[in-house]
């Protein structure tokens, strides 16, 4: 549980640091980038496997690229219904959609459980 909240609070962190290095993406406080997280945690759990199966075609062929452009419009969709984050465009949402994935690598490195 523990791991699950240190996620959370660490994509908020990522979020806002995004907001600095991300021209267009803008997210107005902590609180703001909390929930932001939050919600892309569910949209990730819930739609983005739904979008995965729909377009293995597409990722096959991109090799797993096209996944970033899947969460790119996960997080453009995102900014739509939560108040306090504005992407100003697609691009931007690839940027942090990226920037996301570095992060959680790093992340999962790091908080890795020990399997036997």
């Amino acid at each position: 549980m523990m791991k699950i909240l240190l996620r959370w609070i660490i994509t908020a962190l990522v979020l806002l640091l995004a907001t600095q290095l991300v021209t267009g993406f803008h997210v107005a406080n902590f609180y703001a980038a909390l929930f932001a997280a939050l919600i892309l945690g569910l949209l990730n759990a819930i739609v983005r496997p739904i979008l995965v199966v729909l377009t293995l075609p597409v990722t096959v062929v991109t090799l797993g690229l096209f996944l970033f452009v899947i969460n790119g419009l996960l997080i453009w969709f995102m900014s739509t219904f939560v108040k306090g984050v504005t992407v100003d465009g697609f691009l931007p949402a690839l940027f942090v959609a990226i920037l996301l994935w570095a992060t959680g690598v790093i992340t999962n490195f790091f908080l890795k459980t020990e399997q036997e």
